[in-house]
């Protein structure tokens, strides 16, 4: 089980947890696209936050968060005004 967390300062702040961490870069990635999106930036700032911001952390979740994660460690990544943070989540059966 994994719980993935994350805030764009002073705008949103929302989590996901689940087993698959594809999913939850995908909940992430269309989360915060969405959030960035219905912001009210310009169209262009829109795709340069994506760029800038949104798809390194994206990209660092799937690899260098998978690894961690798999080591039974917690990820994080800050990309401006926007961080990201993974940690192995103990399931509530469990507890």
């Amino acid at each position: 089980m994994i719980k993935l967390s994350w805030a764009l300062v002073a705008e949103h702040v929302d989590e996901w947890t689940g087993d698959n961490l594809a999913q939850g870069a995908a909940a992430l990635e269309a989360k915060v696209g969405t959030a960035v999106e219905s912001s009210g930036m310009k169209p262009e700032t829109v795709r340069q936050w994506r760029t800038d911001f949104l798809a390194p952390v994206v990209e660092s979740l799937r690899k260098e968060g998978a690894a961690a994660l798999a080591r039974g460690e917690s990820w994080s990544k800050a990309a401006g005004p926007f961080l990201a943070c993974a940690s192995p989540a103990i399931r509530p059966e469990a507890r």
